[in-house]
């Protein structure tokens, strides 16, 4: 099979690769750049697990193929903490025990990222529609959407 050269920006680092083009976004970031922290839950696209963040989109990586992504830009977990540091989002859910088994915590933050990047000051039932699409079995929600209030930014401007 005939092998796609692409370019794009992975949790700031610009990137070029070959890839197959049949492979799934998820597998390529996986098992190309070890990034683990994107799951594979249900594989087509209805837990949430896979969730990246897509040129400032929260979207399901095992619905999106490799190829597809030339001259995009992408943000994976591991690209959301700053050398190092947890993202504020990152130490809400573990200080607020919405964390539990682990596994849906990846794409849960991510769908929180992008819709605080959309709405820095979203109300609790714009919060539960922006984490729909992410199923979680162990914490019941109300952890998550308390440490994802918490993360909310509000700036007040002194005139």
């Amino acid at each position: 099979m005939q092998m796609i050269a692409i370019e794009f920006n992975l949790n700031g680092i610009l990137v070029k690769a070959e890839v197959n083009p049949g492979v799934r976004l998820i597998d390529f970031l996986r098992d190309e750049y070890g990034l683990t922290g994107t799951k594979e839950g249900c594989g087509i696209g209805e837990c949430g697990a896979c969730t990246i963040i897509l040129d400032g989109k929260a979207v399901n990586s095992c619905l999106i193929l490799a190829c597809q992504i030339d001259g995009k830009e992408i943000l994976t977990i591991e690209g959301l903490a700053n050398s190092g540091e947890l993202h504020r989002l990152q130490e809400n859910f573990l200080k607020k025990g919405a964390v539990q088994c682990g596994f849906c915590t990846p794409g849960m933050i991510i769908s929180a990222y992008s819709l605080l990047l959309l709405n820095p000051n979203p109300a609790e039932q714009e919060i539960r529609e922006a984490i729909a699409g992410n199923l979680c079995r162990c914490t019941g929600y109300k952890q998550i959407i308390s440490a994802i209030e918490e993360s909310i930014v509000v700036n007040i401007e002194n005139d």
